[in-house]
C-alpha cells in the first residue's frame, strides 16, 4: 500500500497509541496529537515515521500551531481519525454545565475545528473517520452517569452526516466507528472493576482497516463495532 499522511487525535494512551504504532509500522507518516508527548518519546525511537506534537486540541493558539505546523511541513492529509475523547461519569444531576462544556469541546466543538483546518490539505479519496461510542447510539443500551458523552457522540454522528453531504462533491468521505466497551484507561477510571472483552490493540487493528481500505465503501455511515450493546 502506498504511504499516507495520517493525523490521529488522542494518541498518548489505550486505542490512539496502538493506532499510531500499527500505522507508523505499515509504513505511514503519523501525526500524532497528544496532550502528553512523554509516552511517546520511546515509540518514536523504534517506530520511524512519527511526529507528536503536543496540543490541547480546545485551546485557539494551540490549534493555530498545528495549522501552521499542517501547511508548512506536511501540505497533504490522506486520513485523519479522530480518536480523542473527554468523559465524564457523573449523575446527571450533578452534571453542571461546565461539565457539559467541557465534554463538547473536546468530542464535538474540537472535532469540527480540526477537520475546518485540515480539509484545504486533503483530495478526492480523502478519508475522515470519528471515534464515537455506542453510547451515542439510538435505541442502544446506555451507561447510566454518561449524560454529557453519550450525548456529545450522538452530536459528533451527525455532525459527519452533515460533512458527508457538503463534501461529497469533492471526493471526501466521512465516516463514524461507534464502538463498545474497550478495556481502556478512561474506561478502567470510569468505571472501576468493568472488564471488556476488547483490547486496545484489537480496536486499533479495526480502525486501520476500516480507515485505510473500506473508506471508499462508506459515506456519511455509523458503523457499530462492538459485540455487546453498551
Amino acid at each position: 500500500m502506498e504511504s499516507k499522511n495520517i493525523v490521529v487525535t488522542g494518541a498518548s494512551r489505550g486505542i490512539g497509541f496502538e493506532l499510531v504504532k500499527l500505522l507508523s509500522e505499515h509504513d505511514h507518516h503519523v501525526l500524532a496529537i497528544t496532550r502528553n508527548k512523554d509516552s511517546m518519546i520511546k515509540l518514536q525511537k523504534t517506530h520511524k515515521n512519527i511526529t507528536v506534537l503536543e496540543m490541547e486540541i480546545t485551546q485557539k493558539k494551540d490549534l493555530k500551531a498545528f495549522k501552521d505546523f499542517l501547511f508548512s511541513l506536511w501540505k497533504k492529509v490522506d486520513v485523519v481519525i479522530h480518536n480523542a475523547g473527554a468523559l465524564i461519569h457523573k449523575p446527571f444531576f450533578k452534571t453542571s454545565l461546565e461539565d457539559f462544556i467541557e465534554v463538547y469541546k473536546v468530542n464535538v466543538f474540537a472535532v469540527a475545528e480540526l477537520t475546518k483546518i485540515i480539509l484545504p490539505l486533503m483530495k478526492k479519496g480523502g478519508h475522515v473517520v470519528a471515534i464515537s461510542s455506542m453510547g451515542g447510539i439510538q435505541g442502544s443500551r446506555k451507561f447510566a452517569g454518561l449524560s454529557a458523552y453519550s450525548s456529545s457522540k450522538g452530536a459528533v454522528i451527525t455532525l459527519f452526516e452533515l460533512l458527508a453531504e457538503e463534501y461529497a462533491s469533492i471526493g471526501i468521505n466521512f465516516n463514524v466507528l461507534a464502538l463498545g466497551a474497550v478495556q481502556t484507561e478512561m474506561l478502567a477510571n470510569a468505571f472501576p472493576g468493568f472488564k471488556a472483552s476488547v483490547t486496545p490493540s484489537d480496536m486499533a487493528k479495526y480502525i486501520l482497516d476500516f480507515s485505510l481500505e473500506q473508506g471508499h465503501l462508506f459515506n456519511g455511515k455509523v458503523i457499530e463495532v462492538s459485540n455487546s450493546t453498551p
